[in-house]
């Protein structure tokens, strides 16, 4: 069949985590609990390194899109989710799939960019501490969060373009939770070679690239920290790299799990457990790494609590 004909697909059907009735309503309570904790922790962490003057500097100006990242993609697919567990059969209109496919794959892509970027943030504070706020000025900041989010856009639309030009003219049941680009090409029924390629050359490239600077920029930073001679200076470098570096490895980890992994290893049963944690837990861990081991988000906190207590009473 010709690539461009018309789909017959109107609208699809998203199996959700499990068919099992008696698992509904605790994954509904304990889903809508983590979703509520990620909104409440990413809105807070955006909201409190705006309005908090001491954190306007590099470092939270990264982690502030770094929770808008999170909000973005764990919010493309939270919603819709939840719904699975109320619905007896949970559709989603062709449009809607391809827009919650777009945002998530936008989204996802550049919060590794962005973690990326607050490695290299991290390798200027501690390998060249003098020259910190004159390498890392605020245009430069811009510039490395303007540019992966232009690209993920461009790369986002390029896939869902892609695949949504596909015609599916089988089943319409997507054996997935949310409208991801593998379980949507198990139903299409043209040739799918090309759209695999390049869902195979882009997620390798975006995975190795900023995985590469990442390591690159953690290489450097453990050899300044065993040159230096004081153990305060040790444990207080260590003490800047140790949230991101958590972080870092919940999320790569989860996505080389994912992605790296040979295609007759693949299952869709695995598949759903990796992405339901880097969708919905991922998120809600971000901010509470960066808030329980973070002083400086702490105190903003409790300035910030002070400031509405005064205000309201």
């Amino acid at each position: 069949m010709d690539n461009h004909s018309f789909t017959m697909v109107t609208e699809f059907i998203l199996m959700g985590i499990t068919d099992r009735p008696e698992l509904q309503a605790p994954l509904f309570g304990l889903f809508f609990i983590i979703y509520l904790i990620s909104l409440i922790g990413n809105l807070g962490m955006i909201i409190l390194t705006m309005v908090d003057s001491r954190l306007h500097t590099p470092m939270y100006f990264f982690l502030r899109h770094l929770a808008t990242t999170d909000l973005g993609y764990t919010t493309a697919v939270g919603p819709k989710m939840l719904q699975n567990f109320l619905v007896d059969k949970n559709t989603v209109s062709f449009y809607l799939c391809a827009i919650q496919l777009s945002f998530f794959s936008m989204f996802i892509a550049c919060e590794i960019y962005i973690l990326s970027a607050m490695s290299y943030d991290r390798y200027v504070a501690i390998c060249k501490p003098l020259f910190y706020m004159v390498i890392m000025s605020k245009r430069l900041c811009w510039v490395l969060v303007a540019i992966p989010y232009l690209y993920c856009t461009i790369v986002a639309l390029l896939i869902t373009i892609k695949i949504f030009t596909l015609s599916f003219c089988g089943s319409n049941v997507i054996t997935h939770f949310y409208c991801d680009s593998l379980p949507l090409l198990s139903l299409v029924c043209s040739n799918t070679q090309e759209i695999e390629m390049i869902l195979l050359c882009l997620s390798a490239f975006n995975l190795i690239s900023s995985l590469l600077l990442v390591l690159v920029s953690y290489l450097l930073i453990l050899i300044a920290i065993l040159r230096m001679s004081s153990a305060e200076g040790r444990r207080k470098a260590f003490s800047i790299c140790g949230s991101h570096l958590t972080v870092v490895t919940v999320f790569y980890g989860t996505l080389i799990f994912m992605y790296m992994q040979p295609k007759s290893s693949h299952s869709f049963d695995s598949d759903k457990v990796a992405s339901v944690f880097y969708t919905m837990v991922i998120p809600m861990l971000n901010p509470l790494i960066y808030s329980l081991r973070n002083k400086d988000v702490k105190n903003a906190l409790h300035r910030t609590q002070k400031k509405i207590h005064s205000v309201f009473f």
